[in-house]
C-alpha cells in the first residue's frame, strides 16, 4: 500500500482527532505547545455548522492539523475542512495501531488515542477520491448489487419450478432459450403461479436496470477523460470496457504507487507470511485493501489459461491504441498463458494457479496505466 503523506502543515499549533459518527462527532483537541494547554475533548453534532464553529474556536484554519477515521460517513468531513483550508488527514482504520488487552471503547478514548498516535506519527492514511471518481465508483458499485440481486432472483425462480416439478433439460440456465421456457411455465396450484409471475416481474425489473446501466456506463467510457484509459485497459486480454471502468474507480491515479508491488499490496494480492528465525511460512494472499478491483483482476486472469491470440474487438480498435500498449498486452498473453500451464503442470490448484496470473497481470497494467518504457525484447 502507497504511504499518503500527511497534509499537516509545517508548523502544527493545535492537533485535533475526530471520532465521526452519523449525528455527532467527538473531538479530541491537542495543543502543539503544552504550555499552552491540556487534552480537551468536545463533543458536537455533525452538521457543517458545528465544525465551522469548531474551527473558528480554535483560531482559524492556520496551524492546525485534523485527522478522522475512515468510516461510514465516507468524505464530507474531509472535503468540508478542505473547503475551509484545514489541513484533514483521513486515518486508514485497519492499519492503526491498537492494543491486544484493551477492552474498554468509547467514542472519547478513541478519539483521545487517535490524537496521541497522530502526534506520534505512526498513523497510516488513505487517499480520499474525487467527487467525480466517487460517482463513478457508485455507479459500478451499483451495477455488481444489482447483479447479485439478479442472480438470486434467478435461484429463486428456478428453485421453485424445481420443487412443482419442472426441470429444464438442458445443461446451461437463464440463456435465450431457457428464459423463453421459464415464461411458458404454468403451476398448477394458483397461489403458487401467482408467486412465480411476481418473481418474475421482478427479475425483469432488474434486468432493465442493468440493461440501461450499462448504456449509462458505455457512455461514460466513451467520454472524457475516461475513454483514453478504458482503451489502454482494454487491450489486455479478459479486461472489457465495464472491467477497465471499474479499475480506474477503483483503483484512480496508477501514477501514486511507484511500484507494481505496493499496487499488488494495495489489492491484496500478496502471499501472507509468518516467518520467524530459519523458519518461513507462506499462505493465501492478504485480501486486504480494495476486494472490488481484486475480483475484477482475478476474473480477468482466468482468460489467460487459452492460447494467445488478437481478438476482432482488439483489431478493430488497434489505430487508437499506441504501440506500446499493444506490444505490452501481447507479452501479458504470451507469459500469463506460460505461467498459468506450468503452475497447472506442477500439480497446483487453478484457483491457486488463476490468483498467481492475477497478481502478475497486475503488474502489467500498471507498467501500462504509468507509461513505463518496454524493452526491446519485449517489442519483438
Amino acid at each position: 500500500m502507497p504511504d499518503v503523506t500527511t497534509h499537516a502543515p509545517a508548523n502544527v499549533r493545535v492537533r485535533v482527532a475526530l471520532d465521526v459518527h452519523k449525528r455527532s462527532v467527538v473531538a479530541a483537541i491537542e495543543p502543539e505547545d503544552p504550555r499552552e494547554g491540556t487534552l480537551e475533548l468536545v463533543e458536537l453534532p455533525n452538521t457543517e455548522k458545528a465544525l465551522r464553529s469548531l474551527i473558528k474556536r480554535l483560531g482559524g484554519p492556520e496551524g492546525l492539523a485534523v485527522c478522522y477515521e475512515a468510516g461510514p460517513c465516507g468524505y464530507d468531513p474531509y472535503r468540508l475542512l478542505t473547503r475551509i483550508g484545514v489541513a484533514c488527514d483521513v486515518v486508514a482504520p485497519s492499519l492503526t495501531p491498537r492494543r491486544p488487552g484493551e477492552r474498554v471503547k468509547t467514542d472519547r478514548r478513541d478519539a483521545k488515542k487517535l490524537v496521541g498516535l497522530y502526534r506520534a506519527g505512526v498513523l497510516k492514511f488513505v487517499l480520499p477520491p474525487s467527487p467525480e471518481q466517487e460517482g463513478l465508483r457508485d455507479l459500478l458499485r451499483c451495477r455488481d448489487d444489482l447483479r447479485d440481486a439478479r442472480m438470486r432472483a434467478r435461484h429463486r425462480v428456478s428453485k421453485q419450478l424445481l420443487r412443482h416439478g419442472h426441470v429444464w433439460e438442458a445443461k446451461k440456465s437463464w440463456t435465450k432459450a431457457h428464459q423463453a421456457w421459464v415464461a411458458h411455465q404454468r403451476l398448477s396450484d394458483p397461489n403458487a403461479q401467482r408467486a412465480l409471475e411476481h418473481m418474475g416481474a421482478h427479475l425483469a425489473s432488474i434486468d432493465c436496470q442493468i440493461a440501461a446501466l450499462d448504456a449509462e456506463i458505455d457512455a461514460i467510457a466513451n467520454s472524457e477523460p475516461w475513454s483514453d484509459p478504458v482503451r489502454w485497459l482494454s487491450a489486455f486480454r479478459g479486461i472489457s470496457t465495464l472491467t477497465a471502468l471499474g479499475l480506474l474507480a477503483e483503483i484512480g491515479d496508477f501514477r501514486r504507487f511507484s511500484s507494481p508491488r505496493e499496487l499488488m499490496g494495495f489489492l491484496g494480492l500478496t502471499p501472507t507470511e509468518y516467518s520467524s528465525g530459519e523458519q518461513r511460512h507462506r499462505g493465501s494472499i492478504t485480501k486486504t485493501g480494495n476486494r472490488h478491483a481484486r475480483r475484477l483482476l482475478v476474473e480477468a486472469a482466468w482468460h489467460y489459461q487459452h492460447a494467445p491470440r488478437v481478438s476482432a474487438r482488439l483489431r478493430a480498435n488497434a489505430h487508437l491504441l499506441p504501440p506500446d500498449v499493444m506490444a505490452r498486452a501481447w507479452t501479458a498473453q504470451v507469459r500469463l498463458n506460460r505461467r498459468h500451464r506450468a503452475l497447472t503442470k506442477k500439480g497446483k490448484r487453478s484457483t491457486i494457479a488463476n490468483v498467481a496470473v492475477a497478481r502478475e497481470l497486475c503488474g502489467f497494467v500498471w507498467a501500462a496505466m504509468t507509461h513505463q518504457p518496454l524493452r526491446e525484447e519485449a517489442i519483438a
